[in-house]
């Protein structure tokens, strides 16, 4: 059955559409593996459009097949009693989980492993939705090709003449629009797709979350800062992870006034894989 996940960071955090984007963007630490992507601000997140394999409720597991340029990879879910599973709508006991038409999973990291928390099987086919990192964007051909959270291989995506791309989130970042120009290396996206050819996603909508080289403002309460490391947490909303902001303690002498509980403004610069201060002021 064809199944949307949705997901925040590696497959995790619930979504709800329509929400206004906070200002928070969790990258990740220096020591998480390159295929961890930096997360983006929660509002209509989305994972990837794929295909259960099978469900093992021996083993409370199932598999999703996600298919791709080169063949098809899988996914193994976990799922346990406090999975809640909804059809259209109704809750249904985990028990039932099996073959059905069509389904949107919500999921968080266990661990290593992919927890599934929401399970939503629905009659109608929702619209298939991919969040990641571009890996490389091909104009010519219109592949754009998209690191996909918590997934080693990248997914292809074909993207029509016309395909609207557009950025969201801040308000800075978002006032302007270069459109396709912003399919970069490193940029994060969320792309709307339905069915294509071959197994490959036609993107109908595109929205660009972050793009190396773009700055974004951060206020929060301070949760931690390591000078050492040139590492600050800082808590953006009561519903959002921490996010973590890199700085260079020998250009910010106020970070050595810092402290738990403070209230903070950090401008930043993100680079692709983490977001650097280029500006702390304390309110």
């Amino acid at each position: 059955m064809r199944v949307s996940c949705l997901g925040l960071l590696a497959f995790c955090a619930t979504a709800a559409s329509g929400q206004a984007l906070p200002e928070g963007l969790l990258p990740p630490s220096e020591t998480v593996a390159r295929t961890t992507l930096p997360s983006a601000p929660p509002g209509r997140s989305t994972v990837m459009g794929v295909q259960i394999e099978d469900v093992d409720l021996i083993r409370d597991q199932f598999a999703l097949k996600v298919p791709g340029r080169g063949g098809s990879h899988t996914v193994k879910i976990l799922f346990d009693e406090r999975t809640q599973v909804y059809q259209n709508g109704q809750k249904i006991s985990v028990l039932h989980l099996g073959p059905a038409d069509h389904a949107s999973i919500e999921t968080r990291l266990d661990g290593t492993s992919i927890f599934a928390v929401r399970i939503h099987i629905l009659s109608k086919t929702p619209q298939g939705q991919l969040r990641g990192q571009v890996v490389g964007f091909n104009a010519g051909t219109g592949e754009l090709r998209i690191r996909g959270t918590n997934i080693d291989n990248t997914v292809t995506i074909t993207v029509p003449a016309g395909t609207p791309v557009a950025r969201t989130g801040q308000a800075a970042f978002s006032k302007t629009s270069p459109g396709l120009a912003d399919l970069i290396p490193d940029a994060i996206v969320d792309v709307a797709f339905r069915p294509g050819n071959n197994g490959i996603g036609q993107a109908n909508r595109i929205d660009v979350l972050a793009v190396p080289g773009a700055e974004f403002v951060f206020r929060g309460e301070l949760l931690s800062v390591d000078l050492r490391a040139g590492r600050m947490s800082i808590a953006t909303t009561s519903d959002h992870p921490p996010m973590d902001i890199a700085f260079d303690p020998s250009r910010f002498e106020i970070t050595r006034q810092l402290h738990q509980g403070g209230l903070v403004k950090v401008t930043t610069r993100f680079d692709g894989t983490r977001y650097n201060a280029t500006d702390i002021l304390t309110q």
